[in-house]
């Protein structure tokens, strides 16, 4: 382990991440809310403590190894969670105690969306872009930034790539060069944002709005700047149009997008297994919700069951969590059935959370190959992904991370539930924090406020680990990984 290393790229990237605070200074300066002084002072302590940490150590400039990679990752993601909740916690006018700030920090940072404010519509307006803009760094990672400039500041980056987007396609890249394919990554999402956020505006939002909303539709978040998320724009239908069909292409592979710019074609959507799956998965899930409600009369109109139906299947199911309306109060299956296609989420290589639509796909093969083996015993029967044959130690991996994640799900369920949590509650705070979904069912199905300090906790690593993917996280707390 090389600690010097280790220190001097993690001070570095606390200088970068105080950088962060100026866009919602210039908010708060421009709305006039008077709440300037708490991001002062965060991008003053970010910045000298990374300085601290960056100086003693600044001509240390050995490659990084793997494991190396893997402890900045979550070194990072901790303390940038720690630093980002300052400004919720120095707030002037609407303060949060340590442990919700750093809940809403990490919420934010993770794109799990959950919120422990009971009343979103009467905070400041530079908290409200923080907020935004917290969830739009963290949707593509804020480590894949950082790969396309450490290389400039004498750094490798492909350590750190490797450690941020673990599972089966993690080895995939778009150029031959990692910081060109952090880059490229960078310029689709910012591309998707802007487009997003003029597409918002023209559907009747207004500038703050329409950029808010953007980061955090691109991002997969769910923050909103509402209380009643974008069914505060219930009038206006067209809103709900443009946040579906980006919280759809967020929810794909960067890589699909980056194919189909640059080929000019979108054959590579096509061909892909794995978004086909995606679309397949959305397809069904929304025509079930749609015909169940029209079913049930539950609106007064098919034309709103269609309307809030298809919205809302697909903003839990890519684990973004935006809400028109308080879909917990759906009939009878409708909202865990919504909870559980969180469970599968976005594609892997997508800002969306969840297992991931690959791993769900290799499960059901996987699944169908045990069912043929037992009629004959004696085949051979590959698992293919696009007609090419999946090595056995993937199937292997994607079976061990399933395993884990139901282990943790229900250790942490538990332990929720020793805190005096219901079921629903906690089964759903679980998954939805694990997911980075946001909005659960019971107490937590529109805040988190609630919840008691020992759940938030917990909650804060359910985060963390979903938006690691788990193995990135747990692998630090193994033995093998500090021996020498």
């Amino acid at each position: 382990m090389q600690i010097a290393v280790i220190q001097r790229v993690i001070g570095i990237l606390l200088m970068l991440f105080s950088t962060t605070m100026l866009p919602p200074l210039l908010v708060s300066l421009i709305g006039g809310d008077g709440n300037q002084s708490p991001f002062i002072i965060t991008l003053a302590l970010t910045f000298f403590t990374g300085l601290i940490a960056w100086f003693p150590v600044h001509n240390r400039k050995e490659d990084l190894r793997l494991r190396d990679g893997f402890l900045i990752v979550v070194l990072f993601w901790t303390v940038l969670g720690l630093f980002g909740a300052l400004p919720f916690y120095l707030d002037i006018i609407q303060p949060l105690s340590i442990t919700d700030a750093v809940f809403e920090s990490v919420s934010g940072l993770t794109t799990t969306g959950a919120t422990v404010f009971p009343h979103i519509d009467g905070l400041p307006v530079s908290i409200l872009y923080y907020r935004q803009q917290l969830q739009w760094l963290g949707g593509m990672g804020i480590i894949v930034l950082a790969v396309a400039i450490l290389p400039m500041l004498g750094i490798g980056g492909m350590q750190l790539y490797r450690a941020e987007t673990p599972g089966p396609m993690k080895d995939s890249k778009l150029t031959p060069r990692i910081t060109e394919t952090a880059k490229a990554l960078w310029y689709i999402y910012l591309g998707l944002t802007v487009l997003c956020a003029i597409s918002y505006w023209l559907a009747g939002m207004d500038i703050f709005d329409a950029i808010s909303h953007s980061f955090s539709t691109v991002a997969i978040g769910g923050f909103s700047t509402h209380d009643a998320s974008l069914g505060y724009y219930v009038d206006q239908p067209m809103v709900e149009v443009v946040a579906t069909i980006f919280m759809l292409l967020a929810g794909a592979n960067f890589a699909l997008h980056y194919l189909a710019w640059r080929r000019v074609s979108l054959e590579s959507y096509r061909l892909d297994e794995e978004f086909l799956t995606y679309l397949k998965v959305f397809l069904i899930i929304g025509a079930v919700t749609v015909l169940y409600l029209i079913y049930t009369d539950f609106f007064l109109s098919w034309d709103e069951a269609v309307r809030h139906g298809i919205f809302q299947a697909v903003s839990i199911g890519t684990t973004t969590g935006f809400t028109t309306v308080n879909y917990n109060h759906w009939p009878a299956l409708l909202p865990v059935m919504l909870l559980f296609a969180s469970f599968i989420g976005g594609c892997a290589g997508s800002t969306g959370g969840g297992m991931k639509v690959i791993r769900f796909l290799l499960l059901l093969k996987q699944g169908a190959r045990e069912i043929s083996k037992l009629i004959h015993p004696n085949a051979i029967f590959p698992i293919k992904i696009g007609g090419k044959p999946v090595k056995e130690r993937v199937i292997n991996s994607v079976w061990g991370f399933f395993a884990t994640y139901v282990a943790i799900f229900a250790i942490m369920m538990l332990v929720l539930m020793m805190t005096g949590i219901d079921q629903v509650t906690a089964f759903s705070a679980i998954a939805a924090s694990l997911n980075n979904l946001g909005p659960g069912l019971g107490d937590v199905s529109a805040h988190y406020a609630n919840v008691g300090d020992v759940a938030k906790w917990v909650l804060c690593f359910a985060m963390l680990l979903g938006r690691l993917e788990i193995f990135t996280l747990l692998v630090l707390l193994t033995p093998a990984f500090w021996r020498k």
